[in-house]
């Protein structure tokens, strides 16, 4: 009996282990290139290189540039659409010459992400209408 349940824990912990490389596997970033600087949160991020980590369970991003000089966590809420995209894009708001992050939506997943507007963001939306646009982006490293 004591070699049954040493054969089951063992069986268990193999199975477990084999579920948590799974997950781990799953390569949820997004690499983009702003040619603009532009607001995530309330943090002013330069133009260049970045890189997106969404975190499900705590409802942020995590947004760095590509020499690690700049980095914010932002927040989001998940947003429904319809009909899945066709290819990865980065949304913006744009009030005058400030450009806000607005949205990230997936490749062929019905779900996006909508980032919180920050105060300055809520302020530039009353004093102007948003001019949206968007750039493309690749899903994974």
């Amino acid at each position: 009996m004591k070699t049954f349940h040493k054969l089951s824990m063992l069986m268990s912990m193999f199975f477990l282990l084999s579920a948590i490389s799974v997950i781990a596997q799953t390569d949820n970033t997004v690499n983009f290139e702003a040619p603009f600087a532009f607001y995530a949160g309330d943090a002013k991020m330069p133009a260049g290189s970045y890189t997106m980590t969404p975190d499900d369970l705590t409802k942020t991003i995590l947004i760095r540039n590509a020499d690690g000089s700049h980095s914010v966590f932002v927040e989001y809420e998940p947003v429904e659409s319809d009909t899945p995209p066709s290819k990865t894009e980065i949304s913006f708001n744009k009030y005058g010459d400030t450009d806000f992050l607005n949205r990230i939506s997936l490749q062929g997943q019905d779900s996006g992400m909508h980032i919180l507007p920050s105060n300055a963001e809520k302020q530039a939306a009353k004093a102007a209408d948003a001019e949206q646009h968007s750039l493309s982006a690749k899903s994974g490293q």
